[in-house]
């Protein structure tokens, strides 16, 4: 800290209780100079060759023939006229960047001009500030901070402005002249000690980041933080993502708890500033904050009531890199009076968001000319559109272990991204599933519409193997998880097509119509959705799934694939065998319900009307796949 000593004689100022100020001298006092409720007992002359308010108010005095004068407002107090009485006598007074500033406002105050006196005080406080404090990094923090308390002196002299400027020039400079501050979070590293085995007595060149002063700042209240960052971004030298990392790490210092995601205690007004100031502060750019960054300072704004404003412009912005996001990061808790234990709707606002700027961005390529076109990064499209789409799927299966979740929001979050292509349905079958467990009373026609949100031939084996074995699907989907993981097995063997299965059977499969048919293969009605496979008939078709698993490994052995042809075909036949059989079984079934007519075998499953075609937006999408 730099530090300037005015003056040569010794320190004579005594006291005498809180409340008085004298000068331990021969020479008796008099005038009596009370500063709000401190009396400061001094003599006339030093005072007067320096200061021409106290001039005036001596004079003024003399007229009512008393020998007391009253100062109640001068900036800083008692002791900053302290400061500038001693220097008056020439007493020993050290200025650092914790009193300098009082002291200017006083002696402004005062009226220590050079017209008074030469080398007055205001002079030498002006050099000192321009040759020390606002050359020195920390110094200009620390004075700044003193500013505040002594409004609007400090703003009328250009204090604030010139701290401001020195600090933004500091944080712009170029990183390899920066002497990087060793205060609050940062520990000098082993080299700079001396103490690292690599050093080998030469000294290398440190490596400074481009965030090295984001920690330091975060010591100013949030209106002179303000200030600050603006000042730094109106430079335009640092980019918007270190401006973004030092409005993150203000956040995490001044708001607590707020790197857990949440705020706890403290003032709710103050909190409520700091996040409003915040989010004005952030960087324009897209990309230049995290997503995770964004979503905590939502939940802030949710938390705290900040305002409508704020919550959309954070909510538009996340929605445009809501690929960054986690399913951790999603989970809000739901506002009071709601039901539910998460913001369902939140979330969904923002994938809404995010499927609106995919739809602009096409709009926008397809507008653009051909040269244009073959730029665009279209891959880096898909590639968010997949994240989204498996964080959505990850996200529904955490919410659908609320048990007051309704089915109408998970359904709506679930198709709002089903037209995003992804090779596994995996994750979606995971949340489907949870949401079975969790509502067993859901109605056939609530259980139909989840099911048809899943794909059964984008299950991999391991969640095929578990569907199969899982009585809280409805049969039909059993058998279609059976029956495409056969294909999958006949295809892999020998190349082989579908295989073979009678008309009845193949009614239970979805796009088992004609290639590019808006007709289905038959009427259904919302018992073979709802059926429930038996013990047996779960044993059964594991035991399928098994022999095909079995057949299609025999198929892997390169060196033995010759050799055991006939076992292989003699395996796959049996499988189709077992698995007609199984079907048959099943259709049988169904036939002495009474529940197909042979004019209905010329519909595909799914579409048995319109009203259940406009309920189920993806299904269209699903059985146009065959």
């Amino acid at each position: 800290m730099k530090f300037m000593k005015l003056g040569s004689k010794p320190d004579a100022f005594q006291t005498d209780g809180d409340k008085i100020r004298y000068v331990a001298t021969e020479l008796a006092t008099d005038i009596v100079v009370n500063v709000g409720d401190v009396k400061f007992y001094l003599h006339k002359f030093p005072l007067l060759s320096k200061s021409a308010r106290l001039q005036k108010l001596v004079s003024l005095s003399n007229e009512e023939n008393s020998d007391e004068i009253h100062i109640l407002d001068i900036p800083g107090g008692a002791a900053a006229f302290e400061i500038c009485a001693k220097f008056c006598y020439g007493m020993i007074v050290t200025l650092n960047a914790y009193n300098v500033i009082a002291a200017r406002c006083a002696a402004e105050y005062l009226e220590m001009y050079e017209t008074i006196e030469k080398g007055n005080l205001i002079y030498k406080i002006e050099v000192f500030l321009n040759s020390s404090i606002f050359r020195s990094w920390k110094d200009s923090i620390i004075v700044l901070q003193t500013t505040k308390s002594l409004l609007p002196w400090s703003e009328e002299l250009k204090v604030v402005n010139h701290c401001l400027d020195s600090i933004a020039s500091k944080a712009c400079i170029d990183t390899s002249k920066v002497e990087w501050s060793y205060t609050y979070n940062r520990k000098k590293l082993p080299s700079e000690n001396g103490d690292d085995s690599h050093w080998n007595g030469v000294r290398t060149q440190k490596l400074v980041p481009k965030d090295w002063w984001v920690e330091d700042l975060c010591e100013l209240q949030v209106d002179l933080y303000k200030r600050a960052i603006m000042t730094i971004k109106t430079r335009g030298r640092i980019s918007g993502d270190v401006i973004g990392e030092a409005l993150k790490a203000y956040a995490s210092r001044r708001l607590p708890g707020f790197s857990k995601g949440m705020v706890q205690g403290g003032d709710i007004a103050k909190n409520r500033l700091l996040v409003d100031t915040i989010v004005q502060l952030l960087p324009s750019g897209k990309g230049e904050v995290s997503c995770n960054f964004l979503l905590k300072l939502l939940k802030a704004v949710i938390l705290l009531d900040c305002g409508e404003m704020g919550k959309i412009e954070l909510m538009k912005r996340i929605g445009q890199q809501l690929d960054e996001a986690t399913v951790a990061d999603l989970l809000v808790r739901a506002p009071a009076g709601e039901t539910t234990i998460y913001d369902v709707d939140m979330v969904q606002n923002l994938v809404e968001e995010f499927v609106t700027q995919v739809q602009n961005v096409h709009t926008d390529l397809h507008m653009e000319n051909e040269y244009h076109e073959i730029r665009s990064p279209k891959f880096v499209s898909d590639a968010s559109k997949l994240m989204v789409a498996k964080l959505v799927d990850g996200y529904l299966a955490e919410v659908a272990r609320d048990p007051n979740l309704p089915l109408t929001k998970f359904l709506r979050l679930a198709e709002s991204v089903s037209s995003f292509s992804r090779p596994s349905h995996d994750g979606l079958y995971r949340a489907i599933d949870m949401y079975l467990k969790e509502h067993p009373g859901i109605s056939k026609s609530e259980r139909k519409k989840i099911c048809r949100l899943m794909d059964c031939r984008k299950l991999s084996p391991d969640a095929c193997l578990h569907a199969v074995q899982n009585e809280r699907l409805p049969l039909r989907v059993v058998v279609q998880v059976l029956f495409f993981e056969q294909m999958r097995a006949s295809a892999a063997s020998a190349g082989d097509s579908t295989p073979d299965l009678p008309s009845t059977i193949r009614a239970l499969l979805p796009g088992s119509g004609s290639h590019g048919s808006s007709r289905s293969t038959t009427t259904n009605t919302e018992d073979d959705w709802d059926a429930i496979p038996t013990i047996e008939e779960i044993r059964a078709l594991k035991g399928e799934l098994a022999a095909l698993k079995l057949g299609n490994g025999d198929r892997n052995g390169s060196d033995i694939a010759k050799n055991n042809a006939e076992k292989v075909s003699g395996n796959k036949m049996k499988g189709m065998l077992i698995s007609k059989k199984i079907f048959s079984k099943l259709w049988s079934n169904k036939d002495r319900n009474g529940e197909i007519s042979s004019s209905e075998t010329s519909e595909s499953p799914g579409s048995s009307n319109a009203e259940e075609t406009k309920s189920t937006p993806s299904r269209s999408l699903r059985h146009s796949i065959s």
